[in-house]
């Protein structure tokens, strides 16, 4: 089974065409669960009254508990990692709550994890709009990544992932509370000796804002230059050359 966990803000726009789009997978064996992290819009009414109308039980909704501003803090990881804590299935897969699989994303994927007999795969991606239609920039992904090569190449996309719990440890799984944690993740699990396997099909649209990529370029680039320094543990010029290698990357992905 594929658990597929979902970390769910402000997402009342988006939540039933979330949900409509795993339950319309070509594979059948999968448990949903949606961490709703305590949203300031209708999310959660949203969902409940969807997930009532369907009656479907292979998916569960629970409520992250916000008990202090700490714990607002770094919630895409908080749930991520609350969401792993109760899934079942031996393959984990991530979606966030805005993004969107094809119908044979999980059929294909797992076929392609079997095949190779690996514990991490990841597949390719398309840009979409604010309306998560294509936008005919498709990002292509490598055969395979290792630890070093992971650090200039970031184009591990979270909604493409899935991993095998008898291969990885839940452990390494757990995503660290620091920004851009999910790729964070991946590196810790690299670093373990893992390599990421790549199968490049677009099986997923990754929505964008338009009205958010300025201020999210400036953030991207003090994000990773921090990952390099205090996730990876990087000298400052270990760190240049990979920056380097992440800003041509990064760059080459969206032209």
């Amino acid at each position: 089974m594929v658990s597929i966990i979902v970390p769910v803000y402000n997402a009342e726009n988006f939540i039933r065409e979330t949900i409509d789009c795993v339950r319309a997978q070509s594979y059948r064996d999968w448990e949903l669960i949606l961490v709703e992290d305590s949203s300031s819009d209708h999310t959660m009414e949203v969902a409940s009254v969807y997930l009532e109308e369907i009656q479907d039980r292979r998916i569960q909704l629970v409520r992250r508990e916000i008990k202090s501003a700490e714990d607002k803090k770094f919630g895409a990881a908080k749930a991520r990692n609350l969401g792993l804590s109760l899934a079942h299935g031996r393959y984990i897969a991530y979606l966030d709550a805005d993004d969107r699989w094809r119908e044979d994303k999980l059929e294909k994927e797992l076929d392609f994890l079997e095949e190779r007999r690996a514990g991490f795969v990841f597949t390719g991606y398309e840009f979409g709009d604010e309306e998560a239609r294509g936008t005919g920039k498709v990002v292509h992904v490598p055969e395979t990544l290792s630890y070093r090569q992971a650090l200039g190449n970031t184009t591990i996309f979270t909604s493409t992932v899935m991993m095998d719990t008898e291969k990885i440890e839940r452990s390494l799984m757990e995503m660290p509370c620091i920004k851009s944690e999910d790729t964070a993740c991946w590196w810790k699990i690299l670093k373990n000796g893992v390599t990421a396997h790549g199968l490049d099909e677009n099986l997923v649209i990754y929505r964008r804002a338009g009205k958010t990529l300025s201020s999210n370029k400036i953030e991207a680039v003090r994000r990773i230059w921090s990952l390099y320094r205090k996730a990876a543990g990087l000298s400052v010029p270990e760190s240049v050359w990979y920056f380097f290698l992440w800003g041509y990357r990064a760059v080459k992905r969206r032209v």
